[in-house]
């Protein structure tokens, strides 16, 4: 048996359509190219913009935390070509995981399946804790049971990833409209910021707009320090195109999810069509929303005077605009809830691939027969985000999150032109232009942003991978559905040999 061995495309079909050969009932088709860019939405806008924006440029960046946006923005828009052909063509529940499987081989895949729970799993307890920060903020709840900081458990993430589990559960239906009900509440105040917010920017506080290099606090260096600078043996420093480079990784948080829409394939009505649809509407709207909001808020309040928790309110509010600030706080919790959502979608289709190829106990990946989702592998990731919501400060390990998105979207870059080569005869409704140049490129620029990480971010992402390693070789190695396939084909014994 070989750690190589792929997933055939035409096995990887026949589970979409239900017509596998274990007879699991397939995801009910109910979801359309708005529904899918809904979603995406939903999870690209959140945290990233409403935190992530006042930390960079404060700490890193200054007014040039909006090239960071760009850049970070750019890179994803690569990704998500590469992902809307693989989808097109190969439309499922497991998305990279399976795009992996079926070119890469199952290492590759088991790899690439680990690193997406753990981003979808930390992003959604990291939400989770925001949100009940901003909630306690509004309605001025003790900071006890709600609060970040002073408090033993986070009642409110706790109750808010319940909640939105049994959401999640219930239906992709139901999902989707809460999801783009709270999508046009955040995406309407994020116009409402951009326009308001032009009122009072100054060009004073644009410029320099990227402030000149200098030397980082004595907290940034050892294992806190880029990988980059690490390896070349550079003087840590801040500011400066550097510090663009660095803050356009971290910020690069602010677009990971966006690959929860390829998840959706086999719960969509037309996935050849909406899928790309979905997928690059996501990144285009989102891409434009960012680079907006990070222009108005450095342009309203001097970068070193950033409120770092909660910095467009803030900015209003330093203007004289406290009303505006509640309205942005009314659509951070919005924002909030919808991230959560998707994310414990996600997280359910992603165990639900790899349960069903048995990579982890096939008897989760049960689907509902009235709801049809898969309710078993959902609810246990429901409860393990409610747990890390509730009892562990994550706010450290929020670059994990963006270290395991980049990683993947490496994979999926390099999946394209393997699977040209493989499969040359595939339908492919869309096709990534300039290919095997522009899957390279993505791959590389992915590749790029991950080493801006800090050193500490690597230690603790691949200490999760030989986790993932030590389970994929106890478990899943001997006793997926590959493996069960090869040990049942049994050789033909052989003639004995003639007497002479």
């Amino acid at each position: 048996m070989s750690v190589l061995r792929t997933k055939p495309i035409k096995d990887v079909i026949a589970q979409s359509e239900g017509d596998d050969a274990d007879g699991r009932p397939a995801l009910k088709r109910r979801l359309g190219a708005v529904d899918l860019t809904g979603f995406g939405i939903g999870i690209v806008i959140g945290t990233g913009i409403f935190t992530l924006t006042g930390i960079e440029a404060r700490d890193s960046a200054g007014p040039g935390v909006v090239i960071s946006f760009a850049i970070a923005g750019v890179v994803a828009l690569l990704a998500a070509l590469c992902y809307a052909e693989l989808a097109s063509s190969v439309p499922t529940a497991g998305s990279a995981y399976t795009y992996a499987y079926a070119t890469m081989g199952e290492i590759v895949a088991w790899i690439i399946g680990w690193d997406l729970l753990l981003e979808f799993a930390l992003g959604a307890a990291v939400v989770a804790r925001g949100w009940s920060g901003y909630l306690a903020e509004l309605l001025d709840l003790p900071t006890r049971w709600f609060g970040e900081e002073g408090s033993t458990v986070n009642v409110g993430a706790i109750a808010i990833v319940l909640t939105l589990g049994v959401v999640a559960i219930v239906g992709v239906r139901e999902s989707a409209r809460i999801t783009n009900l709270l999508v046009l509440v955040k995406v309407a105040i994020c116009v409402f910021v951009v326009v308001a917010g032009l009122f009072f920017v100054k060009a004073a506080n644009l410029s320099p707009f990227v402030p000149p290099a200098e030397p980082a606090g004595s907290g940034d260096d050892g294992i806190k320090q880029p990988v980059t600078q690490a390896l070349f043996g550079l003087e840590p420093s801040v500011f400066g195109f550097v510090g663009v480079l660095s803050a356009a990784a971290v910020v690069f948080f602010a677009y990971t999810g966006f690959e929860a829409v390829a998840n959706l394939g086999e719960e969509t009505k037309k996935p050849k069509r909406d899928l790309t649809l979905g997928l690059l509407g996501t990144l285009l709207i989102s891409t434009v929303l960012y680079i907006g909001v990070s222009l108005v808020v450095v342009g309203m309040v001097p970068y070193t005077e950033i409120d770092r928790g909660a910095p467009i309110a803030s900015a209003f509010e330093a203007v004289g605009a406290g009303w505006a600030a509640v309205l942005v706080s009314i659509a951070a919790v919005a924002g909030l809830t919808s991230v959560i959502l998707v994310d414990l979608v996600a997280m359910g289709r992603i165990g639900f691939a790899i349960a069903r190829d048995g990579l982890i106990p096939p008897s989760i990946a049960a689907v509902h027969p009235r709801w049809g989702t898969p309710y078993r592998v959902s609810a246990i990731m429901t409860v393990a985000v409610a747990l890390l919501a509730g009892f562990l400060p994550l706010s450290a390990l929020a670059d994990l999150v963006s270290i395991g998105a980049l990683c993947a979207f490496v994979l999926v870059s390099i999946a394209v032109p393997i699977l040209r080569r493989k499969r040359p005869d595939l339908e492919r409704p869309f096709r990534v232009p300039f290919s095997p140049a522009l899957p390279i490129v993505s791959a590389l620029a992915c590749l790029y942003l991950m080493l801006n990480l800090s050193v500490e971010t690597w230690l603790r992402f691949l200490a999760w991978m030989l986790l993932g390693g030590l389970i994929y070789f106890g478990y899943g190695y001997r006793r997926n559905r590959l493996a069960r396939n090869e040990d049942a084909v049994v050789p033909a014994p052989r003639e004995p040999a003639a007497e002479i």
